[in-house]
């Protein structure tokens, strides 16, 4: 295993489970990756189980959406979980060393290379440049979005986008249950949100599409709210366009990604924690069952599908979104709590059963989008 990513660690922990011996290498020294806020559905705790407790900030029972001084607030059937992303790291690497995987860290990888028994994986100890060859049957590449496993087995690079927030005060007026959704097309193809960490603080960020940019205008936002920025947080996120094949044979052996590294994220809303998981458990049933996997059949067709919802949605107009505001009636909010965003499909049938005029609105975000959608980003 290379990278010791969230979907990464979860894929060791997964084969160590099932007595697979397993080592992770890490750049880092010790595992203190980067902070980052995330929200995730409670699909989150079905697949870790225990294990997600540690993460867990607070819990999210509303969303409010604003758009042209309108609004809609959507009840939580079930409670989102807000989670800090290196808690979540610390405790699938517990998990995967409790299972038997051993992780070292301070190993940067350098290549990999056919051999007669499978794959040979070139490493460097970061502290003074010694390098290691280590033998493996199969390689997993958990290095995220600018994979060098990918590259390295021949894997295309991934178009990425900007993510940027800032830790916030959380306006008085706020419930510490609530998520807010800002849509300002003319800013972001995507959306504000501020995500409450605490009853106290939360996270105000936005996906654009050049990263200063990006950084620009939450700054502005963040002045026209009247919020103060403690601390940024960033990250590059890679951009879900088809699907990746996770899977390639490299002489004897085979080579695996999961998580950012095969963008395994929903570009809907360009999540990715549930989905990288759900890759996890795809690429380690299919270590265990020479390559087949029912799991990861199932997660690319939901991550087509918020591709489908994406190209609707991105070539919206700040009047369209207020027209979306406008059709979600009782009903309609009603369905979009029921479901969560990690059962997109379930989730629209139900919500266009209950307002079928939103199926015409998202119709017509297809039929006007145009190549924005895939034009590189800075």
């Amino acid at each position: 295993m290379i990278g010791g990513s969230a979907a990464g660690l979860f894929t060791a922990a997964l084969l160590a489970e099932r007595g697979v011996f397993v080592r992770v290498f890490e750049r880092i020294e010790v595992l203190e990756p980067a902070e980052r806020t995330l929200i995730v559905t409670e699909r989150m705790r079905t697949i870790l189980g225990r294990a997600a407790e540690p993460a867990i900030l607070n819990r999210i029972r509303r969303f409010e959406l604003y758009t042209d001084g309108r609004a809609a607030t959507i009840a939580l059937k079930n409670p989102d979980f807000v989670v800090e992303r290196r808690r979540l790291i610390q405790a699938l690497a517990a998990r995967a060393e409790r299972a038997g995987a051993r992780i070292d860290l301070g190993h940067r990888f350098h290549t990999l290379r056919e051999s007669e028994n499978g794959l040979s994986i070139e490493v460097e100890r970061c502290v003074d440049g010694c390098q290691e060859a280590v033998r493996a049957e199969a390689v997993v590449g958990g290095d995220g979005a600018a994979s060098r496993v990918a590259r390295a087995a021949g894997w295309a690079p991934l178009e990425t986008v900007p993510l940027v927030q800032a830790i916030v005060r959380l306006p008085a007026d706020m419930a510490p249950d609530t998520v807010r959704v800002w849509f300002v097309p003319q800013d972001t193809p995507y959306f504000y949100w501020l995500i409450p960490e605490s009853s106290t603080r939360g996270a105000l960020g936005m996906i654009g599409e050049s990263g200063p940019e990006t950084r620009s205008r939450l700054e502005r936002f963040l002045e026209k709210r009247r919020l103060d920025a403690l601390e940024f947080q960033g990250a590059r996120i890679p951009v879900y366009k088809r699907w990746v094949p996770v899977r390639r044979q490299l002489g004897n052996g085979s080579v695996y990604l999961v998580g950012d590294a095969a963008a395994q994220v929903k570009v809907s809303t360009v999540g990715g924690v549930v989905t990288g998981f759900r890759g996890a458990l795809g690429v380690a049933e299919a270590i265990l069952n020479g390559g087949s996997s029912r799991v990861l059949r199932n997660l690319r067709r939901e991550l087509d599908f918020h591709l489908l919802l994406r190209r609707s949605l991105h070539r919206f107009q700040q009047s369209d979104y207020s027209r979306l505001v406008d059709l979600l009636n009782d009903s309609a909010k009603k369905s979009l709590g029921e479901s969560t965003r990690d059962e997109a499909w379930q989730l629209l049938w139900r919500v266009c059963l209950r307002q079928p005029r939103l199926v015409l609105l998202g119709l017509r975000g297809l039929l006007m989008r145009s190549n924005a959608i895939d034009k590189p980003a800075q």
